[in-house]
């Protein structure tokens, strides 16, 4: 069955597509990078592999974020609800643009930067095993951008009359 919908269910769904979309290509660069440090120390030191896969899980965050603002954004325009919701107003698909931009986009720029962090973590851990702790504080500090883009959206939708 084909379901028709509006213009502005249909910048719902792009507003989801850009949530998901930009926060995971973020966590995917920002774990890739993670990953490519803790491989590294690893190869100095076999002991590091579970400290390794926390720095580089500590980037997946982003692409939770977005993942969430996608799934709202698609279950209040009407998307899956099988048609049954009216859908979104063109004004409110264009909220939904915003904040799918606000959370991808933040996350985009914070993933990345997390996992610089987490791979610089990793090679001072193999040097210093006292450095685990504040490793992960300092990974942990890039995490503030995706959590404000993430904030935004969540208003965007609350005070947009999405939710």
């Amino acid at each position: 069955m084909v379901v028709e919908i509006g213009l502005g269910t249909a910048l719902g769904a792009i507003g989801a597509g850009v949530a998901v979309g930009m926060a995971c290509l973020g966590s995917g660069i920002g774990q890739g990078i993670a990953a490519a440090g803790s491989v590294g120390a690893v190869a100095e030191d076999p002991d590091m592999f579970a400290r390794g896969l926390i720095f580089t899980a500590l980037p997946e965050t982003q692409a939770i974020y977005g993942f969430l603002i996608a799934i709202l954004l698609l279950v209040f325009s009407g998307i899956m609800s099988g048609g049954s919701s009216a859908g979104l107003t063109t004004t409110s698909g264009l909220v939904a643009i915003g904040a799918g931009s606000a959370v991808g986009f933040a996350g985009l720029g914070s993933g990345m930067g997390q996992g610089i962090t987490a791979s610089s973590a990793a090679g001072a851990v193999v040097e210093d095993p006292d450095m685990f702790a504040r490793g992960i504080i300092f990974t942990a500090i890039s995490e503030t951008q995706a959590i404000y883009g993430f904030l935004i959206a969540i208003l965007l939708l609350v005070f947009g009359g999405i939710l």
